[in-house]
């Protein structure tokens, strides 16, 4: 794939024909915004983007607790092994969860370029604007979600990448986890302007190489992402597809249906 910066958008956008109004800031961003004085990348916490795997930093802060309380628990660690307490970086702006940011060379990690995944840059070509936005689950959601037979709660919240063409919506990707037989892998989902599923792939399955031939994936194309069909049983096909109809219903309750 050619090298490409992208280019991104407020939510001011007055064609955008999704509710975007009703995403807002995530609860670990805020909680970091109050300790270090500004908004964090996802990368912060994540290996490439909401949804992905957490980085040493992430699991330390996920370890601590995952509240206020957990950055001065972690503070004096360096997660990344860069020589510097994670603290110390995060002050400076560098990511203390990358050991190739450091107070003297951060990096790009806070540029906004940065913050579009690889491989959801690659399932648009040609995108060169996106509007990547964080989906906190409110009350609403998560009680319409549960009449779509899905349950929801603050642990499901995640990143919407929305690439935009013509100043509209041309789809969404999203990143989320699967956990089969106490390993958790992880698959990006894409959607057209309508949210019809278009692909389901593998992105990072260290843990369970087994499921980059599951045959599931193949099933979901073209279907509404609120619509996947529930399942019960204890397959690897069962599990991904429970974690995609999840995924899709908050999908769904995020920008559509709430």
């Amino acid at each position: 794939m050619q090298a490409r910066t992208a280019r991104l958008i407020s939510v001011g956008v007055p064609l955008l024909c999704w509710t975007l109004s009703a995403l807002a800031t995530p609860t670990f961003a805020r909680l970091y915004k109050a300790q270090f004085g500004y908004i964090p990348s996802c990368n912060a916490c994540h290996s490439d983007g909401g949804g992905s795997p957490l980085n040493p930093f992430g699991k330390a802060f996920k370890d601590a607790g995952k509240n206020e309380a957990a950055f001065a628990k972690i503070a004096a660690l360096d997660s990344d092994g860069d020589g510097i307490a994670n603290a110390t970086e995060a002050l400076a702006k560098a990511n203390p969860g990358d050991k190739k940011s450091t107070p003297t060379s951060p990096g790009p990690w806070l540029d906004l370029s940065s913050l579009i995944p690889k491989q959801v840059l690659a399932a648009f070509p040609g995108i060169q604007t996106w509007l990547p936005r964080d989906a906190v689950l409110t009350a609403a959601d998560i009680a319409t979600a549960k009449t779509m037979g899905v349950s929801l709660s603050a642990a499901d919240e995640n990143t919407i990448y929305i690439p935009i063409e013509n100043q509209r919506p041309a789809g969404t990707a999203l990143i989320f986890p699967v956990t089969f037989q106490d390993k958790t892998f992880y698959l990006l989902m894409t959607t057209d302007k309508t949210l019809k599923i278009t692909q389901v792939s593998t992105m990072n399955i260290k843990a369970l190489p087994a499921a980059k031939d599951a045959k599931a994936y193949a099933t979901f194309v073209g279907v509404p992402a609120q619509s996947v069909p529930a399942t019960t049983g204890n397959t690897l096909d069962d599990a991904i597809t429970r974690a995609v109809k999840n995924a899709g219903v908050m999908l769904y309750v995020r920008l559509k249906g709430a």
